[in-house]
């Protein structure tokens, strides 16, 4: 490499590897595809060896392209992050602020936190991320995450808001229809909603029903909102958050005693962002929010 690449570059090159065309990519970035097809081309050269070749589905990634993909991802969270910290005075309550939550959370509980939150600092924008991946703080992918899983990073302000109730539950006319179960094995005979894939999650919630196994789930999906949609339907027997199922008269909890595990909540950000006022106000509006609801 004879010169630095200019950024550009890296975005688009960034934008394909994702987006596996330079169409799509061109879509994403608003440019025009051979704007794209030329940064690629360019980069190409500064790197000295082919990035992408052509196949049936499109753009395949070569290895070298491969071995690039974390640096500029880690390149356009930076960027992102710097664009966060210039939109306002680290003294003030207004700017952007970027949270990372699960799917669950993110849909259902988080909003009309985000709400109040918005009416007390008008100057907050926030950008959600609703995912179940674990974005990494440390390189600024988000400021502030919300999981039910302990932060294991240093160099984390990290803080546990309690714990999240899980239970079973089915809609009352889906157990008026086929009987409610009296013990663990009684699910046998039921439509159960679970996990798809064999995942760690998927292992853990076996663990929870023992005698069960994958096939005998009638409904598998790794997406949780999709998992509390189909309960909320009337498809089935599955596990949900106690909290929200406790508002909806229509949905019943199975098992109580048998089936009451709960999930750690853990509130964490940066510890460099504890003196941005934005991302205090942020952190302990959420833990005083959750601490009293989780």
């Amino acid at each position: 490499m004879n010169s630095e690449p200019s950024w550009d570059l890296y975005r688009s090159f960034a934008a394909v590897i994702d987006e596996g065309s330079l169409s799509a990519a061109a879509r994403r970035l608003g440019l025009t595809q051979p704007s794209v097809s030329r940064h690629v081309e360019l980069l190409e050269q500064a790197v000295g060896g082919t990035l992408f070749v052509r196949s049936q589905r499109g753009l395949s990634p070569t290895d070298r392209a491969l071995a690039l993909a974390p640096h500029a991802r880690e390149m356009l969270a930076i960027a992102a992050a710097l664009r966060r910290t210039a939109s306002a005075d680290p003294g003030a309550v207004e700017g952007t602020v970027r949270i990372t939550a699960s799917e669950v959370m993110a849909l259902e509980r988080l909003p009309p936190v985000l709400a109040d939150l918005r009416r007390r600092h008008p100057g907050l924008a926030i950008e959600l991320v609703s995912s179940n991946a674990l974005d990494d703080l440390l390189q600024r992918r988000a400021d502030i995450a919300l999981r039910m899983v302990e932060p294991v990073q240093k160099a984390l302000l990290a803080r546990r808001l309690g714990n999240v109730a899980l239970g079973l539950h089915a809609r009352r006319d889906y157990l008026e229809h086929r009987g409610t179960p009296r013990t663990l094995a009684d699910l046998a005979g039921h439509d159960l909603i679970g996990p798809d894939t064999d995942a760690p999650g998927t292992r853990a919630m076996l663990d929870l029903l023992p005698g069960l196994r994958r096939e005998n789930f009638a409904l598998r999906t790794d997406s949780h909102v999709a998992h509390l949609a189909a309960i909320r339907a009337g498809f089935g027997i599955g596990v949900c958050q106690v909290a929200l199922a406790a508002p909806h008269p229509d949905l019943v909890r199975v098992l109580p005693d048998a089936f009451a595990p709960a999930l750690p909540l853990w509130l964490a950000m940066h510890e460099d962002l504890r003196g941005v006022s934005r991302c205090r106000a942020v952190f302990d509006a959420l833990a005083a929010a959750f601490t009293s609801r989780s």
